[in-house]
């Protein structure tokens, strides 16, 4: 995530030593394989180890994708080797408790697909801004067999109320950024041309702050937060349900169809789902 490496998935920016940007960078599509968790890693490693950062903003470079789904051409048994973090918990797990709980403000910006890891790490984050144009959130799992394996079946009930977090779980639909909003998914939608200087307005007033006053807030809020062992519990059920002949099928299924690769099927997930063979 330095200068010297060409190939990272996530480039850190540090504005200012007060503002920091992170991109997501893996084009076309922006999935998640072992590399890019690894770099999660290292990332949220810096994050806790800098004594001056206050503000995180997460954004993409890469068009039509925040951050997308899994890698689902890495081998599992690739993530799978990888070590748990601190917190005991596998790494993807690991990261976004600990961006959730570490002593700076996190904030979102989201513009073109959440998909399955971007929707989870928005969930992480302190706030979240969406493109009224442009953005789209997805839990997709179920569509496809599977269950979500960031934790949004803790997360996000408390954050859209049970019964819309059903909505969402369970359809995998598509959420555009004016109903995200209305949701309380993203805290705000606005339209795209005003996204960027919004983002930057915000996160650039809050790095002014005192750093103590902004990490002991986060704490005394997050005494409102899930047990971080209810994450680890959707982990662990995201990986059973992989193994499931429901789940084999339906990614065999969407692959077909032309999943992982640009085009209408990743453009539009939530209908190519919906057209699967009922399992």
């Amino acid at each position: 995530m330095d200068a010297k490496t060409t190939t990272s998935q996530i480039r850190l920016t540090r504005r200012t030593p007060t503002y920091w940007r992170v991109t997501f960078d893996n084009a076309p599509l922006n999935v998640m394989g072992p590399q890019m968790v690894q770099e999660f890693t290292h990332l949220i490693d810096v994050i806790e180890a800098d004594e001056d950062v206050r503000v995180v903003v997460f954004d993409s470079s890469v068009d039509g994708y925040f951050l997308n789904h899994s890698d689902f051409k890495a081998r599992i048994e690739d993530m799978l080797a990888l070590p748990p973090g601190p917190t005991g918990l596998p790494p993807w797990p690991d990261f976004l408790v600990r961006l959730t709980r570490a002593p700076v403000a996190s904030i979102a910006l989201i513009r073109g697909r959440a998909t399955g890891n971007g929707s989870e790490i928005t969930l992480a984050c302190d706030m979240a801004f969406a493109s009224k144009e442009k953005a789209i959130i997805s839990q997709w799992e179920v569509g496809v067999g599977m269950v979500a394996g960031g934790g949004p079946m803790a997360r996000l009930p408390h954050l859209i109320g049970r019964n819309r977090a059903m909505e969402v779980l369970l359809t995998s639909e598509d959420i555009r950024g004016e109903q995200a909003e209305a949701y309380g998914y993203v805290n705000k939608a606005l339209p795209d041309a005003d996204l960027d200087a919004y983002v930057d307005a915000l996160a650039t007033r809050i790095s002014r702050f005192d750093k103590w006053a902004i990490a002991q807030t986060k704490r005394l809020v997050n005494t409102s937060l899930t047990p971080d062992v209810e994450l680890g519990a959707g982990w662990e059920a995201c990986i059973a349900s992989l193994s499931r002949p429901a789940a084999q099928e339906g990614i065999k299924a969407l692959t077909a169809k032309g999943f992982q690769a640009p085009g209408d099927v990743e453009n539009r997930l939530a209908f190519h789902l919906g057209e699967l063979p009922p399992r």
